[in-house]
């Protein structure tokens, strides 16, 4: 059903969305959908610094422990 739409279809509903809400209302919706993409990209960013993080953490504490260990020998 979707595969039949063209660019002719897309236009019309383009027409019919901008009459039923407006333009600033579509300019509105749009911009709030910008902001919740940035958004997400920065959850993203900080979610995988915390990773990298925690796993540098994880590795200061193995090495610390192997310090300890050859030191008690």
């Amino acid at each position: 059903m979707l595969n039949n739409i063209g660019l002719p279809g897309l236009l019309l509903i383009a027409v019919v969305v901008l009459v039923l809400f407006g333009r600033g209302k579509i300019s509105s919706l749009m911009g709030e959908v910008g902001k919740g993409i940035t958004s997400f990209k920065k959850g993203i960013n900080e979610g995988e610094q915390q990773l990298k993080d925690e796993a540098t953490d994880e590795v200061a504490d193995v090495i610390e422990g192997e310090t300890d260990t050859k030191d008690k020998v």
